[in-house]
């Protein structure tokens, strides 16, 4: 048998292969963390078989991680076009930091009641990493720090309801500030992350839920929600950063 036509049956059977649970988790984890740390453009399509040579899976792995996608509202699906990653709207953009805002009330409420020592010492270490990436120019990273201390502050106050509904929101917002921000990209102020872990070491609620409030504000009002922006890049595996896909700076999957 020659070289090619054993290839050309090793293909054939990875393409037959009924796709495993677990390539379309790492397929979607991979997908999603790349949304989160900012590498894939609004409107950018997202083809099948790019996908499937970028992953080393075949094509049927890649349509169930984005038909999985869809349902999180992170991909939209055009009919005789494709799939692309999803384009928020400044309507929509506007929605999500409104239902942040209750939502990051409501988290920082119940913090000040169950948060022990513990718990408030692992987020100002998070805080202090987060401050270390900036000060060492790594942007991107710093960022997802930045969601990720959200996210485990609402993981720490224990109401798995109201994590679940900020990890959907806080999933889509990077959508929202590629197709909507302005020259400098926004970011949150350490300061306010402190600031809020302080309120509620003192127990303080009214300030902590005002402090969560302005703070989201502010996250918004740094966001042009009356323009958008588009990316002519489309090289699927550069975007991916696939190298890096699962280290530190990778990020966390689905919660």
């Amino acid at each position: 048998m020659s070289e090619g036509q054993d290839d050309g049956r090793m293909a054939a059977g990875k393409a037959g292969r009924t796709p495993s649970s677990e390539e379309i988790q790492r397929v979607f984890e991979s997908l999603r963390n790349a949304v989160l740390d900012q590498r894939l453009p609004p409107g950018l399509q997202l083809k099948e078989q790019g996908l499937a040579d970028a992953f080393g899976v075949n094509r049927a792995v890649v349509r169930q991680a984005l038909a999985r996608l869809e349902i999180y509202r992170l991909v939209t699906h055009a009919p005789n076009r494709g799939v692309f990653v999803a384009s928020p709207s400044a309507a929509e953009g506007r929605d999500l930091f409104c239902a942040r805002r209750y939502i990051e009330a409501a988290i920082v409420e119940l913090a000040v009641e169950r948060l022990d020592e513990a718990a408030l010492a692992r987020l100002r270490a998070l805080v202090q990493r987060e401050r270390a990436a900036y000060a060492g120019g790594d942007v991107r990273k710093a960022l997802r720090m930045s969601i990720d201390f959200h996210l485990q502050l609402a993981e720490s106050v224990g109401n798995t309801v109201l994590a679940a509904f900020l990890d959907e929101i806080i999933t889509r917002t990077p959508l929202v500030v590629l197709a909507h921000r302005r020259e400098s990209p926004p970011a949150c102020m350490l300061s306010d992350h402190e600031d809020i872990l302080d309120a509620i070491a003192a127990r303080d609620v009214e300030r902590a839920r005002a402090l969560m409030s302005e703070h989201v504000a502010h996250l918004e009002g740094r966001l042009a929600l009356d323009r958008g922006e588009s990316s002519e890049d489309d090289d699927i595996a550069r975007l991916l950063a696939l190298d890096g896909l699962g280290t530190e700076d990778g990020g966390r999957g689905p919660r």
